[in-house]
């Protein structure tokens, strides 16, 4: 990862022909998720196959270091519990 283009939340993604494919949406020991939804749709749960009987998933953050989860509206700059950075929290959906 280089210091003058880091990847973090947000950061568009694009396969060898140039094309964007995606935003960053999170990430994890091994790399990063990739979205390919647009806008607020992006953070939304409704592409989510949980079924209606089963209850609503409801969108929060997760740190990959300790797995502490939180309110997606109040995403703060490092894991309250472990102080990990914001790079290691990525969406994550519960019912």
């Amino acid at each position: 990862m280089s210091e003058e283009n880091p990847v973090k939340l947000g950061t568009a993604v694009y396969d060898e022909d140039g094309d964007e494919i995606g935003v960053v949406r999170g990430f994890n020991e091994d790399g990063f998720f990739v979205t390919t939804r647009e806008g607020a749709a992006s953070f939304s749960v409704e592409h989510e196959h949980t079924p209606h009987d089963l209850g609503e998933a409801e969108l929060l953050w997760r740190c990959s270091d300790c797995g502490e989860v939180g309110d997606i509206e109040e995403l703060p700059e490092s894991c309250p519990s472990c102080d990990a950075p914001k790079e290691h929290l990525y969406y994550w959906t519960e019912d």
